[in-house]
């Protein structure tokens, strides 16, 4: 049997030979619970920050390398497009879902006092991620000129991508064995790094290509690519600096490790694939869900509509890849809250601290609509000067973004839930709850189409993620016994909260549109900091005065009642 230990204090011969400590054991379970929410508050927090920085930025950077690249704008872009699709389909295969895998099994021995296993593991499996990166690197560079299907200018672009699966797959490695040991700090700041170096070298180089020396946007596109490399590179550095300078902190708690349970190199890796096949698949979720739509609501809106094939490509572009960008940055606050609970709660489980683990699950599900709510109700508020500053001025446009905003939710409940049920053990179950979820899409897509035309393919993914998840939340209820009546009135003071934000959003929102247009990308830049400001004030105010932040967030919010004077 394996020695457990508490997060607070860690068992030695001399402690557990005094008797007085008998009494510490009594009120360690509270403490190791305030310890678990305060470490997902802080994983969340970093992973938030990097995750909504990287897709900010990766949004913003657009307009200029765009603008440079005239007028070959739209040549340019499809060539780096193309590219990118083959090369996300590579470092797919590469990473093969390991680093979730890695966490959650890190996690796993972690919980058990068995930390030389953890070490093992991180050894082992970056020497098979580093053999596999290599082999699919070969591959897309090899097979680059067949998989340009003929095209001789995606040819360099595609090989300018290959070498970053030198490094990307082992690079993934390390951080998910910072996630299993919830230190995400070196994971959001390696993020950081990773798109800050990737965007530099990509506006750099297509700033001095095209604008100082006039040369082609083909080369241009081509170290455009290659920044991907560039970013890949820093990040690796920045995850190496963080391990040597935690390799006192690891080597000693290896050290005291209990070494009762022991695997070769060999059943550790199987261990892993057997872990990563679920993750995978249920990862891919939502990328599903997004390639139903991608290959049937053009054919399904001509048979359904008389509107030409120009249109339905337009219409296409309003409900996917126009709402996409602007979405995922709220979605990626429920990837944030999926990848920092998992640990957690692996070890929760793992150690069969039922109390323990009913709390985290309860105070996860608490945290994501907190966050995702205010959010959510932001977008929908200010979807049409959203959609003029990164698009154009359109009424549709902007409905479309509005219900995309809502299928978020369901989006980032998925996220969570899926991974949380992964976390408990459920991987099959998870798969299974998805393929439910992806029925359901496929049968209501044709009828939905019919009847709500450009809506119903928004409709269809929000029903078929509606009854995923109820299945997913039955699951993870049954196993972790988490308080669901408390759950959900957290859920509605959330809600109203958020909808009293609303409120005071929609009443700045109409005073600065007295002055100012939201047809002007300017000035709808202008309404969309005021009004987030002030929905953002009225929002933390609510939360500080109901305690609700006290709940989630811990006794630190103190320190932003004093100074705003509210008791």
């Amino acid at each position: 049997m394996a020695r457990y230990h508490t997060e607070t204090v860690k068992p030695t011969k001399e402690n557990m030979e005094q008797p007085e400590k008998q009494m510490e054991e009594v009120s360690a379970p509270v403490k190791k619970q305030a310890t678990a929410q305060e470490k997902m508050v802080q994983s969340t927090a970093w992973l938030t920050v990097g995750n909504i920085f990287s897709r900010l930025l990766g949004a913003v950077y657009v307009i200029p390398w765009y603008m440079w690249m005239q007028p070959h704008g739209e040549a340019a872009n499809y060539l780096y497009t193309k590219g990118y699709n083959v090369y996300a389909l590579f470092l797919m295969i590469s990473t093969a879902g390991i680093p979730a895998a890695v966490a959650k099994q890190t996690a796993r021995y972690n919980s058990m006092n068995e930390y030389g296993l953890s070490k093992k593991l991180l050894f082992y499996t970056l020497r098979l991620m580093t053999i596999g990166g290599v082999i699919c690197a070969g591959i897309m560079f090899v097979g680059a000129p067949f998989l340009s299907q003929g095209n001789p200018d995606l040819v360099p672009v595609m090989r300018s991508l290959s070498v970053v699966l030198l490094i990307f797959p082992a690079m993934s490695v390390i951080r998910g064995f910072f996630q299993g040991n919830s230190n995400m700090k070196p994971y959001a700041i390696s993020q950081i790094i990773e798109q800050i170096a990737r965007v530099c070298y990509m506006l750099v180089s297509a700033y001095i290509i095209m604008k100082i020396n006039n040369g082609s946007y083909k080369t241009a596109v081509v170290h455009s690519t290659f920044a991907a490399f560039i970013g890949v590179a820093f990040a690796m550095g920045v995850l190496m600096f963080s391990l040597l300078k935690e390799r006192t902190a690891f080597r000693q708690l290896v050290k005291e490790s209990s070494n009762q349970i022991s695997f070769s190199g060999r059943q550790l890796v199987m261990q892993m694939i057997a872990q990563a096949i679920p993750f995978i698949i249920v990862g891919s979720g939502i990328s599903i869900f997004k390639l139903i739509d991608q290959y049937s609501f053009e054919k399904i809106m001509t048979i359904v509509t008389n509107y030409s094939a120009a249109k339905n490509a337009d219409l296409f572009a309003l409900i996917s890849a126009n709402p996409d960008k602007l979405t995922m940055v709220v979605i990626a606050l429920g990837t944030a809250m999926a990848t920092a609970g998992l640990p957690l709660i692996t070890e929760r489980f793992t150690k069969k601290d039922q109390a323990g683990l009913a709390n985290l699950v309860t105070n996860n599900f608490q945290l994501l609509f907190f966050v995702m709510m205010p959010a959510t109700v932001g977008m929908i508020v200010l979807a049409y000067p959203l959609n003029t500053l990164f698009y154009r001025p359109n009424p549709l446009g902007a409905q479309l973004l509005a219900a995309s905003c809502v299928v978020g939710i369901m989006m980032g409940l998925f996220m969570v839930c899926s991974t949380m049920l992964q976390g408990l053990d459920g991987n099959m179950q998870a798969v299974g709850f998805l393929g439910i979820g992806i029925g359901v899409k496929v049968v209501t897509q044709f009828p939905l189409i019919f009847l709500f035309k450009a809506y119903g393919p928004l409709i269809a993914t929000f029903v078929g993620l509606l009854v995923a998840n109820m299945f997913l939340l039955d699951r993870i209820h049954v196993l972790s016994r988490f308080p669901f009546r408390a759950t959900i009135e957290s859920f509605t003071k959330i809600t109203g909260m958020s909808l009293v934000m609303g409120v005071v959003a929609v009443i700045a929102k109409f005073g600065c549109e007295l002055v100012l247009s939201p047809d002007s990308k300017i000035q709808s830049m202008i309404i969309i900091l005021i009004v987030a400001a002030c929905g953002g004030l009225a929002y933390i105010v609510l939360a500080l005065k109901t305690r609700m932040a006290d709940k989630l967030l811990g006794p630190r919010v103190d320190g932003i009642r004093r100074r705003l004077h509210i008791r």
